[in-house]
């Protein structure tokens, strides 16, 4: 029977290529640096190319308490949506998160607890990842600060009370507590402007930091719980899968279900399976953005990285998947697109929630509007595949993570059934004057010129990417 890991799995050793390094830039908030408050074995997950981290035993213990999660073939969903060929669920929305954010925010307030830091900062955009780090935090007795989009917090104010109930302060955002905020900057990109308050705050607060929950690379290997569990359960069940799915806001989510079949594939020299993000029609960095380097947030503290993005600056049109509204793709995500072992495909809102409905009347399992965008995926990858993007068909079987409950959007569900929702289409001269100054990274030199896709064999080890961060000293 599987277990709870008690190990993280990289993916560095297998990309066959390095990240390409951030870039550092003039910093708006009395020149503090979010990448120098990390704690030192967030750095050294980052950037050392070791195949596999020991989990601190505090934080698997906490794990114990609602991992393993469950698989199954989801037989009724299959039938629903005309499959081909089995689609497999990872659900991830049994804790008290009710998301796979947990499994990143008990490592990092536990990394940061041990480096002495008193109060974690954040921003967050449905709330799982605000919720989350309350939770963690609560845990390792630490106070949390959450900044919440506010048109996400009017929407879902019970994700404010579950965080208020596990001790934290939650904040609407744009609030009037910052600098980044009272500017204007970032005005028309919420996630990106919750962020940067939450980096103003935390460099001006003493013993906080900021914490971020999606995107970098030590959140992916954390997340790699989620794909270890599932290759070990899939063998218990006999089952077959060569596509691989989950929905992509900046990416951890994507990284814990499916880096790991990567890895795994490379160590053994087999063919991985396709891995497939679903991102939101209404920031398509995947399928419609540029590969370049841009700022993580709005305050231009952090340092830029290389991502495709759809421009820091691009006014997101507003839906109920807030935790898809990023405008760009963690840099580790966006190096194996740009390199070909990543494909990816937009979802409109509409079509998630019609996949998240059905999902619920034959699973009897309520999804989170994002997770919608992965099922509608798994759907065509199981079908005809195809859609905006370059997401194959499936040959032999489906996995698809669904990464939280929709118990708290079922407004969103609401207006569905009311026929009340619309899909906004991304205006593309918005999105190329968003891009218009950034600056691109070129096609890697093993690339085909036919296929954009990286002739350097996948099992080739990656050194260690240049512009490692500094980070703080742990206590021991």
């Amino acid at each position: 029977m599987t277990e709870a890991p008690r190990r993280w799995r990289s993916v560095l050793p297998h990309l066959g290529q390095s990240l390409p390094a951030d870039r550092t830039q003039h910093s708006v908030t009395d020149g503090a640096s979010v990448q120098a408050n990390l704690p030192m074995e967030l750095v050294r997950q980052s950037v050392q190319s070791r195949e596999y981290w020991d989990i601190p035993e505090e934080v698997v213990d906490a794990y114990r308490r609602f991992r393993p999660t469950p698989l199954w073939r989801a037989h009724a969903f299959e039938e629903a949506v005309g499959a081909r060929v089995p689609i497999w669920v990872k659900y991830e929305g049994g804790n008290i998160s009710g998301s796979h954010k947990l499994n990143t925010a008990l490592a990092q307030a536990y990394y940061y607890h041990r480096a002495g830091v008193r109060e974690l900062v954040t921003g967050t955009g449905a709330g799982q990842w605000g919720t989350a780090l309350a939770a963690a935090c609560a845990r390792f007795g630490m106070r949390c600060t959450v900044f919440m989009v506010g048109g996400s917090l009017e929407r879902k104010p019970y994700r404010g009370v579950l965080m208020r109930m596990l001790g934290a302060r939650v904040i609407s955002s744009p609030s009037t507590l910052t600098e980044v905020a009272r500017s204007g900057r970032s005005a028309g990109n919420s996630l990106s402007l919750a962020i940067g308050e939450a980096v103003e705050y935390a460099a001006r607060t003493d013993g906080a930091a900021f914490c971020i929950g999606s995107g970098e690379t030590y959140s992916i290997l954390h997340q790699s719980v989620i794909g270890l569990e599932a290759i070990d359960q899939l063998a218990e069940e006999g089952g077959e899968v060569d596509a691989v799915v989950g929905c992509v806001g900046a990416g951890s989510n994507f990284g814990g279900i499916a880096l790991p079949f990567h890895a795994q594939a490379a160590a053994e020299g087999t063919e991985p399976p396709a891995l497939i993000a679903a991102e939101s029609s209404t920031t398509p960095k995947l399928t419609r953005g540029v590969y370049a380097y841009d700022r993580t947030d709005a305050t231009g503290s952090s340092p830029l990285e290389a991502m495709y993005t759809v421009g820091s600056d691009y006014s997101i049109p507003d839906s109920h998947s807030a935790g898809l509204r990023y405008h760009g793709a963690a840099k580790l995500v966006s190096a194996m697109r740009h390199a070909g072992q990543v494909s990816a495909t937009a979802v409109d809102q509409v079509a998630a929630l019609a996949a998240g409905r059905a999902f619920t009347t034959a699973e009897m399992t309520l999804p989170a509007p994002e997770s919608g965008h992965a099922l509608a995926a798994a759907a065509r990858a199981a079908g005809d595949g195809g859609g905006d993007g370059d997401a194959p068909r499936a040959r032999t079987g489906v996995l698809v993570c669904v990464s939280g409950h929709g118990y708290l959007d079922l407004g969103a569900y609401q207006q569905f059934l009311e026929g009340e929702l619309t899909d906004r289409a991304p205006d593309p001269a918005a999105i190329a004057d968003a891009v218009a100054g950034l600056a691109r990274i070129d096609a890697p030199a093993d690339t085909d010129a036919a296929t954009g896709r990286s002739t350097i064999p996948p099992a080739a080890t990656a050194g260690r990417p240049a512009g490692a961060p500094v980070g703080l000293e742990e206590v021991r």
